[in-house]
């Protein structure tokens, strides 16, 4: 397995993925993904900005995430508590996994990319959010170590440990 940027030609293959998270969110009750985005312009526009990844298995692709440097106008003011760093952070957003490849540890893995990219980038923290119903992504952002901070917001404090 691989992660690499996504590419234009994928797609098709990303929208399948995301398009199957939308299914198990209306199945599940979770009121995520289910206004029209993300849809084939939002995942276009994370490619144009460099900011879409994917992992690929043996040539196709299992899983996307949209990581970024750019900040979030959500994130710019938190309403309880304080971020645990300030300054820039990374983003991570659009995080989809293949049905049949759920619980095998590629959101860790898009996770741990995003770590990695924001590191490098010399940026304190990594920023992410769910839905409050979606127990599936919460569980695997807890297990990934970051720290509620308000209502679906959680952020990670990276060190060169972490990374």
């Amino acid at each position: 397995m691989i992660i690499r940027k996504g590419e234009m030609r994928d797609i098709p293959e990303i929208m399948n993925i995301i398009n199957s998270a939308k299914r198990f969110f209306r199945e599940n009750g979770i009121d995520q993904w289910q206004n029209g985005v993300p849809n084939e312009e939002t995942i276009a526009n994370d490619i144009k900005n460099g900011e879409n990844y994917v992992v690929e298995d043996d040539g196709a692709v299992v899983a996307t995430a949209m990581i970024s440097l750019r900040g979030e106008p959500t994130y710019r003011r938190i309403y309880s508590g304080k971020w645990i760093s300030g300054g820039k952070y990374g983003v991570i957003h659009r995080v989809a996994v293949l049905p049949r490849q759920k619980r095998s540890g590629l959101a860790s893995m898009l996770v741990e990319k995003a770590k990695k990219i924001t590191s490098d980038a010399g940026f304190a923290s990594l920023r992410i959010d769910t839905h409050e119903n979606n127990l599936p992504m919460r569980k695997m952002i807890d297990k990934n170590g970051f720290v509620f901070l308000r209502h679906r917001i959680s952020c990670r404090r990276l060190s060169e440990k972490s990374v």
